[in-house]
């Protein structure tokens, strides 16, 4: 068999033990103490020429296994082998000779189909090193090679152990071949300033250029609690994209407290509650203290009072090396019931503490008795590194609060948020110097505004049929009900009001007829129900029967409102969606200030002017743009809408509508209300059309202005109408928007001489473009 290199190489590998039986024949001719020893072994080498010229085939190794053992004697002490890991080979190769006892131990627990690697040695690194010691030995380059070579080997229990390897080249030498090329200065200078320059090297180093003649002898070093810090170093930087996280931080757990079954847990502590509660940091790292349900409270139940004191109060870490004894000593404890039902036989919990604030707690846990107080300890390397990480999770966990709070809940667009920064950062200088400064008013002025809304049509009377349907079945089932619980008891009169309630039911829903018919069955037939399902276990079933088929929370049947409701609430989502998405992306061009708000459907509100940003050049074209955009948004949502409604329960028609107002108005943040309103009486007829239009009919007729699968453009001005014919044909042009109705509004209370464009949406366009138009 020859030996073959894993990688292209630039050498041709010859084992040669040339250079070692020079330095025993020195030694034997200098020093009687060796001679003896040495002449022995000498002699036997004479009878194998390959020795000196080169072993070729590694079956010699095989055949000649004593006499190689015997001339290796000085380098591999037998007094040694049983605590060395050592072997001969080449550098950088992974074929290994005359390995000592315990490296064959570790060789024969990692398995038969184990193949030895070196981790992270690719071919371009590969031949790159191997050319860096022709540059070093035979160059004389100054290079310092010393990079941690590991292998990664598992034991008998599959836990994989990091073994760090050095070569002693002493017996090597690295001569040129025919095919070699001599390299200048110049050349080599090149080579080091371009190590990940692959080509270059092989052309330099042409792959069998250079002979590799003699041996390394290798040494490994058992680096696993070391390298297994460094993985955990690795993977807490990339936390949260680590998709194969969980089960790559129990294999460096298990590496480290070589426990081949640990398993790696978290669980953090609400101390305003005193409970041990899950977080968004279980979706990565399970709880096994809350494995059983919900959250539990602290003192009381963490196994017993003693080991939660040295947890939470002293904050040094503790260990059960036994739970089966534990728990037969606190028979009352959750945890140490629930451990020990759930198989866990020995564990350790440590305080994730940062800033003197406790986060939560580090569980190791094993099915087997080898976590204890005395491997505990090792949880001292690893604290640091798990501290700063829990850290930064909670950081960014309150980070994304945030975010959600004031994209869902509040007023601040991140358009403004600077300057409430600014007004911040401003009260915190004063405060230092001890001054109560008033807040300032925060105001942005001439601004244009732009509102939108898409509505869902005729929302309130598709509401009421849910609920008629709902109380029709569910006196429907109460009459049913009756009728089996009858013979026993007396039941006409409520039977009478039940009719009543029936009847009742049959006309449209007023204001008061759903409260009028809950009330019926909230007081006074569920009561009776109560009393009735007490006579016998026959009536106790049937009611218990009509209970099951209510919502558990309305005690009502809740099946076409939930339908509806659900509906409402998915189409919301989905506009908004798709409003909020495509403003991030519009802010782009210039920022705006935008907010939307859900109702039967989602309006949006936005202002765009030159004191939103005092640092950009305004220029009317944003607003143009803007314009263009909103218009483009809106068919989208219509086009898309179209598509989402077939997936519905609940099928509802939706319509569009814009409202153009040119005139510039300023906008006021109230402090007491946490949101932007306008700003003086003389804003105010704005939002007074807002409010007024939507209702509004198209002028001497019963016709509403805005109507399904159309856009309506409410507007008032010559110049308003001129503009959004222009935008409305660049959307004719891509096949989004079709024919167009010019209307007049009917006056309104305090509003007349608004007039209307309304266009059909066509459904079957594929896609709207939102390119920014230079020119409109």
């Amino acid at each position: 068999m020859k030996f073959q290199a894993f990688y292209d190489s630039p050498f041709v590998l010859k084992f040669s033990f040339e250079k070692l039986i020079r330095k025993m024949e020195a030694e034997a001719s200098e020093s009687s103490q060796y001679a003896l020893s040495h002449q022995r072994i000498l002699d036997k080498t004479k009878e194998f020429p390959e020795l000196l010229n080169g072993i070729s085939n590694l079956d010699f190794f095989k055949h000649n296994e004593t006499m190689m053992k015997e001339l290796l004697r000085d380098l591999f002490p037998p007094m040694l082998t049983g605590n060395e890991i050592k072997a001969i080979g080449f550098p950088f190769y992974n074929f290994f000779f005359n390995p000592s006892k315990r490296f064959q131990s570790i060789l024969k627990n990692a398995g038969e189909n184990f193949d030895l690697f070196i981790k992270g040695l690719d071919p371009h690194r590969f031949y790159v090193m191997s050319c860096c010691l022709i540059l070093r030995d035979f160059y004389k380059v100054p290079l310092n090679m010393s990079m941690p070579f590991i292998f990664d080997i598992p034991n008998e229990e599959g836990i994989v152990n990091h073994y760090r390897f050095l070569n002693n080249v002493d017996f090597v030498d690295i001569n040129p071949l025919e095919e070699y090329r001599n390299l200048t200065e110049e050349e080599i200078g090149e080579l080091l300033d371009n190590f990940d320059d692959y080509e270059l090297w092989k052309e330099k180093f042409p792959p069998k250029s250079w002979e590799l003649k003699g041996f390394a002898v290798v040494n490994f070093f058992d680096a696993t609690t070391e390298i297994a810090v460094s993985n955990l170093k690795s993977k807490l930087i990339n936390l949260e994209d680590d998709k194969n996280l969980k089960s790559e931080m129990n294999k460096i757990f298990r590496s480290i407290f070589q426990v081949p079954d640990l398993e790696l847990g978290f669980t953090a502590i609400d101390f305003e509650e005193n409970k041990f509660v899950r977080n968004p940091i279980n979706g990565v790292i399970d709880s096994f203290i809350l494995s059983g349900g919900i959250p539990q409270d602290c003192k009381n139940e963490l196994l017993c009072e003693k080991n939660f004191n040295t947890l939470v109060e002293t904050r040094k870490f503790f260990s059960i090396s036994d739970v089966e004894r534990t728990y037969q000593e606190f028979p009352d404890s959750t945890f140490a019931k629930q451990f020990y039902e759930s198989g866990i036989k020995s564990a350790i919990f440590a305080p994730i503490i940062k800033n003197k604030k406790l986060l939560g707690i580090i569980e190791l846990v094993s099915r087997k008795k080898m976590l204890n107080s005395i491997n505990a300890t090792k949880m001292e390397i690893v604290m640091p590194y798990l501290e700063d990480t829990m850290d930064r999770l909670y950081d960014d966990i309150e980070t994304r609060i945030q975010a959600i709070i004031q994209r869902e809940y509040t007023s601040i667009h991140p358009s403004v948020y600077w300057k409430f920064r600014q007004e911040a950062e401003r009260h915190i200088g004063f405060y230092r110097e001890e001054f109560d400064l008033p807040y300032r008013k925060i105001t942005f002025e001439n601004l244009t505004p732009l509102f939108g809304q898409t509505d869902i049509r005729n929302s309130s009377v598709s509401r009421n049929l849910a609920i008629k349907k709902d109380l029709e079945i569910n006196l429907m089932m109460i009459s049913e009900v009756f009728k089996k619980l009858s013979s026993d008891n007396d039941l006409e009169e409520i039977n009478q009001k039940l009719v009543q309630y029936q009847n009742l039911l049959n006309n449209d829903l007023k204001a008061d007829t759903e409260s009028q018919v809950q009330n019926f069955i909230h007081q006074e037939v569920h009561p009776l129900l109560e009393s009735i399902k007490l006579q016998n276990v026959n009536y106790n079933q049937i009611v218990t029967d009509y209970h099951k088929q209510l919502d558990s929370k309305t005690e009502l049947v809740y099946n076409f409102r939930k339908k509806f409701d659900d509906s409402l609430s998915s189409i919301n989502k989905t506009l908004a969606d798709i409003l909020d998405k495509r403003q991030e992306e519009q802010q782009r061009r210039f920022p705006f200030y935008y907010e939307r708000f859900k109702t039967d459907g989602v309006e949006h509100n936005m202002y765009i002017g030159a004191s939103i940003e005092p640092d950009l050049t305004y220029d009317p074209i944003f607003l143009k743009n803007l314009r263009l955009w909103q218009l483009r948004v809106l068919c989208e949502t219509e086009i898309k809408y179209n598509i989402y409604r077939e997936t519905l329960d609940y099928s509802l028609d939706v319509s569009s509508l814009i409202l153009v107002y040119s005139t510039p108005i300023s906008i006021r943040f109230r402090m007491d209300e946490k949101r932007f309103d306008v700003d003086g009486s003389y804003n105010a007829r704005y939002e007074m059309i807002k409010k007024r239009i939507d209702k509004s009919l198209v002028k001497n007729s019963h016709e509403r202005i805005t109507q399904p699968g159309k856009i309506s453009i409410i507007f008032s001005q010559d110049r308003e109408r001129e503009e959004y014919l222009k935008l409305i044909k660049i959307l004719q042009d891509q096949n989004v928007l079709s024919t167009i109705e010019e209307l007049e509004v009917e006056d309104l209370q305090g509003i007349n001489g608004l007039r209307a464009l309304r266009v059909a949406v066509n459904y079957d366009a594929k896609n709207v473009e939102y390119d920014f138009v230079e020119v409109l």
